[in-house]
């Protein structure tokens, strides 16, 4: 007999993933691609839509061939938010899209800032606006376009044949968290009721419609499997986390840095630096913090410590050979190119060890970079008032020394995500709640699998609490000289990077 089974696909901005598992969450399936991610000018950032699509029917078919005999009852969906997906009256594309880290707006995001359009995006959706979001990106390219898709709605829409979007989708455009319609008002304000028709409908993120015949005869499916409309990336991994209750938060370490947190409504938001997503279910919310303090601080330490030549597992078992505390030294994670966004936004920070000495080993300032990581994640968690247990994913949290400190250094007990798709099993959690009108928390919980737990020393408790107040005391004394200290380096950096705005 054929297993039954769900598909979970999460089109990321470097790889499309995609999931088959059973109902009851075990794992018969996972294929990946590589997406690639144009950079026609320096600040652009752009990628083929159909890239994407056929990226999809491949990791699917492959998934599926690799699962065996399986009958699947429902797909979902998920991918990377924000940026301009742009299509014509056919819903054909519109030359590639705009990704979020696109950067052509940046100078556009100034200019509102200083004439409160910004503020007025972030009164009604909850967010502070970047180069990437639609908005400005309308804004700068002012297109003739029909549509405006969303990476997992672009994917449903070839899927189904018919265009809708998500509260969580919506949220990063021009929607009111707090009632989840479209703002008028909004659209007004920035000048952009034309573009009030190229929105997608916002449907429940369990709403389904049936897989096409077209498109279930180039996955090797049957036609009418229900497709879930589905969650934005960053809210998928949640639920795939089995994050749905008021309260729970979790985590997410890869290129940059995400930390969530469930509200029962908008009006408990803690934070000015954030983003906050409707989540469509119950009229809860999802308040996030996203630092740019992600896995490219490891990366670069790597390198200048001299160990690029070395395999991870070496590199880390180096740096846990020192003793918590790295022998003194403390490490601001501020490496990223565009600063820091969150919890406070300083566009100018930049990082650094400080408590050298002749006697410091590279392991030390190994060891150094993981903790400055967890006391910026502890920083965020205070800012959003979070407080219980941790749940972590992303392509950092396969390291046992990372999840281990942040355990150590936030105090609290953290899972890490059994499967690293989490992203993929969030979309079909989502998808099987829909098909068997079912509890999304309950079918989250099923989906998510046995996570493996950190628990916080309490011996290290007292030593962390200090390290932790001196981190921040010494990064706010150096914090007034970073525009000076960024100025010192302008000339090296025009010769050999370029500008670059990364978001969640």
């Amino acid at each position: 007999m054929a297993t039954s089974a769900i598909v979970g696909i999460d089109a990321g901005t470097t790889a499309v993933k995609t999931v088959i598992i059973t109902p009851d969450g075990r794992n018969l399936a996972t294929a990946r691609v590589p997406l690639e991610v144009e950079r026609p000018r320096p600040d652009r950032a752009e990628q083929s839509m159909e890239a994407v699509w056929q990226s999809v029917r491949h990791t699917v078919t492959a998934a599926l061939h690799a699962a065996g005999e399986v009958e699947v009852s429902a797909i979902g969906v998920t991918g990377q938010g924000d940026g301009a997906w742009l299509l014509d009256a056919e819903h054909r594309p519109i030359g590639p899209a705009k990704l979020w880290l696109d950067g052509r707006s940046a100078a556009l995001v100034e200019q509102w800032e200083r004439d409160g359009r910004a503020g007025a995006v972030r009164a009604v959706t909850g967010s502070t606006l970047f180069a990437g979001a639609l908005p400005i990106l309308l804004e700068q390219l002012r297109p003739e376009a029909h549509y405006q898709a969303n990476c997992k709605d672009w994917i449903r829409l070839r899927l189904t044949g018919v265009l809708e979007t998500d509260a969580s989708e919506a949220s990063r455009t021009y929607l009111d968290v707090r009632t989840g319609c479209y703002s008028g008002e909004l659209l007004d304000r920035l000048g952009h009721r034309r573009y009030a028709g190229l929105l997608a409908p916002v449907v429940p993120a369990t709403a389904t419609r049936p897989l096409r015949r077209e498109a279930a005869e180039a996955l090797g499916l049957r036609p009418g499997i229900p497709v879930a409309t589905g969650m934005v990336d960053t809210a998928a991994a949640g639920i795939g986390l089995g994050v749905v209750e008021p309260g729970e938060s979790y985590a997410i370490m890869g290129t940059t840095a995400f930390l969530g947190t469930v509200r029962e409504r908008a009006e408990q938001a803690t934070t000015s630096t954030g983003i906050l997503l409707a989540t469509g279910h119950r009229g809860r919310i999802l308040e996030c913090l996203c630092p740019m303090s992600g896995t490219p601080n490891l990366e670069w330490a790597r390198e200048i410590t001299g160990n690029a030549h070395r395999d991870w597992t070496d590199v880390e078992a180096a740096a846990a050979e020192v003793p918590p505390g790295a022998d003194g030294v403390l490490y601001l994670p501020y490496g990223a190119q565009s600063g820091e966004r969150a919890p406070f936004h300083a566009p100018e920070a930049s990082a650094g060890w400080l408590g050298l000495s002749t006697s410091t080993s590279p392991a030390a300032l190994l060891r150094a970079v993981y903790e400055g990581l967890a006391f910026s994640l502890r920083e965020c968690r205070e800012a959003l008032g979070t407080t219980g247990p941790l749940r972590l994913c992303g392509g950092a949290t396969t390291s046992a020394l990372l999840c281990r400190t942040i355990a150590e250094v936030t105090g609290t007990t953290v899972y890490r995500a059994a499967d690293e798709e989490t992203g993929a099993r969030g979309a079909a959690a989502i998808a099987l709640s829909a098909t068997e009108n079912t509890d999304l928390a309950r079918t989250a919980a099923k989906l998510r699998g046995e996570p493996r737990r950190f628990e916080p020393a309490p011996e290290r408790a007292a030593d962390y609490e200090r390290r932790y107040r001196i981190f921040r005391s010494v990064r706010d004394a150096v914090r007034p000289q970073w525009s000076e200290l960024r100025k010192l380096r302008e000339p090296n950096e025009q010769e050999t990077t370029c500008p670059t705005v990364l978001a969640c």
